[in-house]
């Protein structure tokens, strides 16, 4: 219901509403819901679920934003291939990501942009970019190398109890990006 609540905000604002999904259950409330969903998410952690993905790329008819941190090029490969698989590659936003919370600015490897898009742009929809680091400036240098999408986390307080919040902006600071 909560849910619900957001996406109905959302739409009044004409802001598109999305959610990470974690597990093929919640795919699957996802698909069969009164929401709907402009796209779905899928965090680092779950991009090798593949009873997850398969769930996305027999039902869920938009675009899947897969992110890449922790992910192998091996495994990035085994991702395309089964994307390919049910013809959806271009219904594919592959994020690179730094896995880290907050990710200190020397780990954030922003030229994965590059290689990602030389070697998949023109078979995926798009090459994206997740930050979980500390101020705007590297997420305006993703865009600057091409980043079609760009995926922050935000809170009321980043000194609230939790990993995200470390690495999320405050409102003002998500207002200047």
């Amino acid at each position: 219901s909560d849910h619900y609540k957001l996406f109905k905000h959302c739409n009044k604002k004409n802001i598109k509403y999305s959610v990470s999904v974690w597990e093929k259950n919640s795919a699957l409330d996802f698909v069969n819901s009164k929401i709907k969903l402009d796209y779905l998410k899928v965090p680092s952690a779950c991009n090798q679920d593949y009873e997850l993905l398969e769930v996305l790329a027999k039902k869920f008819k938009k675009k899947i934003h897969i992110s890449l941190g922790m992910t192998s090029n091996q495994e990035i490969q085994k991702i395309i291939s089964f994307f390919k698989k049910y013809k959806r590659l271009k219904d594919l936003i592959l994020y690179s990501c730094t896995s880290d919370y907050p990710a200190d600015s020397n780990n954030i490897c922003l030229f994965e942009l590059q290689k990602l898009k030389k070697k998949y742009s023109n078979i995926v929809n798009s090459i994206a970019f997740s930050g979980h680091h500390l101020g705007i400036s590297l997420d305006i240098a993703a865009g600057t190398l091409g980043a079609s999408f760009i995926e922050r986390h935000f809170t009321l307080d980043r000194t609230w109890k939790g990993t995200d919040h470390a690495a999320s902006l405050e409102p003002q600071g998500l207002e200047k990006l």
